[in-house]
């Protein structure tokens, strides 16, 4: 799986890093960072879930 950030439509709010830490962070500079782009199976249920929860739709998964 390959995690996506549409970054024109995201506003940095932090929802998907609240639900995927190990996957998404905003930093001091308020600007989303993807810490893991390839992240591993065991993580795609979080991942999932702060694409659903993303409320701008920013965040796709495709299948690498």
């Amino acid at each position: 799986m390959k995690v996506n950030v549409d970054f024109d439509l995201c506003e940095s709010n932090a929802v998907c890093m609240g639900v995927a830490p190990e996957v998404f962070e905003v930093r001091d500079d308020d600007y989303l960072y993807i810490l893991d782009e390839k992240p591993g199976e065991e993580l795609r249920p979080k991942v999932e879930e702060a694409a659903r929860s993303c409320p701008k739709a920013a965040i796709t998964i495709t299948e690498d």
